[in-house]
């Protein structure tokens, strides 16, 4: 069980993490189905990585019902908990860059429902085979593939499209960050699509828009406010950072040892259409 452990835990955190959008929630799931595997019949293990997938699967499909229950008094737009992606080249963390999925696709899969997203994460995160996933889901194939095309349609992707986001570069962050810092809007705006989004996830727990603010001229404007009431609030000791985030380029609002926001940032033909802003300390531990 311990060298099962160590072969798939990366693989299965990164399953739950997908499904759940929840990084705590993924850890207590990997940790609770080994726990439970222990009991197992060694029979039922002569194919693990599929029964451990399966187990994981059917886990997270049952928290997700009661996660949305929860979800509907959350304070604010909703936004999965962010995780930092090591730069170490280990297994681990090579295992889990490779298969995550963008972090705006993971605000896409909010869209979905469980078994949707189930069918998305397995077949465009992991690549698994469809009838290995209708054999985790208990479905038939063509019942599969439906939901993938149904889901695709959700997210607004098309059959063709790649599910990979546009990269960002390290120095196209840096000249964001830049203009930030300098409280430059004409220059911040410069960046923008005119159709650009700015959703913040503060839960109530700190100050944020409670609602996606959209078009260049108002995020350009809000985001120059919110950095120098952030500076004032933290008696200009607030400052950002470029991070590895869900095994891409983010960024990270810090003061001091004191984390305020992580941040994401999305293209769309060289111009800035998203930017997700989680403020919530509770989903800040990962970060």
């Amino acid at each position: 069980m311990e060298e099962l452990y160590e072969q798939y835990r990366a693989l299965l955190f990164t399953l739950a993490y997908q499904l759940t959008g929840s990084a705590d929630d993924a850890e207590d799931v990997v940790q609770d189905i080994f726990f439970k595997s222990f009991d197992v019949h060694p029979e039922r293990l002569e194919k693990p990585k599929a029964y451990l997938c399966k187990m994981v699967t059917n886990r997270c499909l049952n928290l997700q019902k009661s996660a949305r229950k929860r979800r509907e008094v959350y304070v604010g737009p909703w936004l999965p908990e962010p995780i930092r992606t090591s730069e170490a080249d280990t297994l681990e963390t090579t295992v889990v860059r490779r298969d995550l999925l963008s972090y705006a696709m993971l605000v896409l899969l909010e869209r979905l429902t469980p078994t949707e997203r189930a069918v998305f994460v397995l077949r465009e995160a992991l690549g698994f085979d469809y009838s290995d996933i209708a054999e985790l889901l208990g479905k038939q194939e063509s019942n599969c593939r439906k939901l993938l095309s149904r889901a695709r349609s959700k997210m607004g992707i098309s059959e063709e499209e790649p599910v990979a986001a546009e990269a960002v570069e390290l120095e196209w962050v840096s000249r964001f960050i830049t203009c930030l810092e300098q409280g430059d809007v004409d220059q911040v705006l410069s960046l923008l699509t005119e159709d650009v989004m700015l959703v913040s996830d503060g839960g109530g727990r700190t100050i944020a828009t409670t609602y996606p603010i959209q078009s260049s001229d108002r995020v350009a404007r809000i985001l120059a406010a919110a950095f120098e009431g952030i500076k004032h609030y933290y008696k200009g000791c607030a400052h950002f950072e470029v991070a590895p985030l869900n095994g891409e380029t983010g960024i990270v609002l810090r003061s001091g040892d004191e984390i305020a926001a992580a941040i994401f940032i999305q293209l769309r033909r060289g111009k800035l259409a998203r930017i997700y802003a989680v403020q919530n300390p509770d989903k800040l531990d990962w970060v």
